[in-house]
């Protein structure tokens, strides 16, 4: 499954929503064209713009949708609010909002995706590194002959059932160290522990 993003520029050095329903349009057809593909799985849009009513962007991509360029929508760092807003138009299956051990502002969305049974995607899964030099997490990997991204993944699975983290790596035996992290069972008191 091929999932990607829409709704974010770079005029220069910095990232600046774009929710615009012609910006997103050229999105999705240049997404499709550098993928090479006929439809995207998973198209999330990456941010609500302020400049542009939510609901319009969100029905940029039902309207993508409906031509068969798109197969499911995805939104990401949304509120429950949004949320539920864009449910009224789409069918929702994955938000992807930031989240992590040190960053826990999304329970809220986390908790509104449980009930739904909508994917939550964690951006930041490890903040940045910051999980990994908490000596809570050191301490636990240390006692599970873990690394300390293994404990921090392993909290996010062991959290909730809808959780699917996406950790970056550039090295295949990271990516192998991440994928091990699904088999590290975290006991009730080794959750407690983390807070």
């Amino acid at each position: 499954m091929i999932g990607t993003k829409g709704g974010f520029t770079r005029p220069g050095r910095s990232w600046r929503a774009d929710g615009r329903p012609e910006h997103l349009r050229a999105a999705i057809d240049g997404s499709l064209k550098r993928l090479r593909l006929a439809r995207i799985d998973l198209y999330q849009f990456h941010t609500p713009d302020s400049r542009v009513p939510f609901l319009d962007s969100v029905g940029t991509l039902a309207e993508a949708q409906r031509a068969g360029k798109i197969r499911h929508i995805g939104l990401s760092n949304v509120s429950v609010a949004q949320l539920e807003e864009a449910e009224r138009l789409v069918k929702v299956v994955s938000v992807q909002n930031e989240y992590n051990l040190g960053d826990r502002a999304s329970e809220d969305v986390l908790a509104a995706c449980a009930r739904r049974g909508i994917a939550f995607i964690p951006w930041y899964p490890l903040g940045a590194g910051a999980v990994l030099r908490s000596a809570k997490v050191k301490r636990l990997a240390s006692r599970h002959g873990a690394s300390a991204a293994q404990v921090a993944l392993a909290w996010l699975l062991a959290h909730s059932p809808v959780m699917l983290p996406i950790p970056g790596t550039g090295a295949l035996a990271h990516l192998e160290e991440n994928v091990a992290a699904a088999a590290l069972r975290l006991s009730a008191e080794d959750l407690a522990s983390l807070g």
